[in-house]
């Protein structure tokens, strides 16, 4: 990208390929990529750590006016640090996930990540993916895509990544579920819910393989530059 400064906002649901395309889109490019949802998932981590249900609004205020989120590249990899502990691996779990969407949901908590988040992109060339960049993280990114796919695809998707894994016995159904409760939570919350911004453009990854997604956003990416 040579020294001019480009922030690239990648959206959609969950299950829809974000981190893995964005990951592969900032190796290329040389940028920086920040996985905005690894963010809510510490904070959600650290409420479910602290016994806080991760709907209770007025405690998670509370929990995140000193919560110390540090985000940190070695290996061309982003380690996610919470009050000083690397919680790369913890914060993967499916009870982190719901966890997630429902801290996503509360004003406090998204003021608090994204002030992190644009200080990030104000200082460096970024790749930054998760429901509301484009939208509203950053609405004057030079690049804005919104991936999706239906339904049963990205659970099919996730339920892969979490047998690969091998954490836990999970079914389809399970995940399915859970992609669906996250489908309803991220879109119906008030406060920068999950939304195409009217700039972005859509890229349906159902059918296509990873390397197709990825040449078709750097595409777009050319096009800018």
């Amino acid at each position: 990208m040579g020294d001019r400064k480009i922030s690239i906002a990648i959206d959609g649901p969950a299950g829809a390929g974000k981190s893995t395309i964005a990951k592969i889109i900032s190796k290329k490019l040389g940028i920086l990529y920040l996985d905005t949802g690894a963010m809510y998932r510490a904070v959600a981590l650290k409420a479910i750590n602290e016994n806080i249900d991760t709907l209770d609004k007025e405690k998670l205020s509370k929990l995140v006016e000193n919560i110390d989120i540090e985000i940190v590249y070695a290996n061309d990899e982003q380690k996610i640090f919470l009050d000083g502990k690397d919680v790369s691996s913890l914060i993967r779990t499916p009870e982190v996930s719901i966890g997630a969407s429902n801290v996503a949901t509360i004003p406090d908590v998204r003021i608090k990540m994204v002030e992190l988040q644009r200080k990030i992109a104000s200082e460096n060339s970024v790749v930054m993916d998760g429901r509301d960049i484009g939208s509203y993280v950053l609405p004057d990114a030079e690049v804005k895509i919104f991936l999706n796919a239906d339904v049963r695809e990205r659970a099919k998707r996730r339920y892969l990544e979490e047998k690969a894994k091998n954490t836990k016995d999970i079914t389809f159904e399970e995940v399915l579920k859970d992609i669906e409760y996250r489908d309803k939570n991220d879109s119906s919350r008030s406060f920068a819910p999950l939304t195409k911004a009217l700039d972005a453009i859509e890229v349906d990854t159902t059918n296509m393989s990873v390397d197709e997604v990825v040449n078709t956003i750097l595409g777009h990416v050319k096009n800018y530059g």
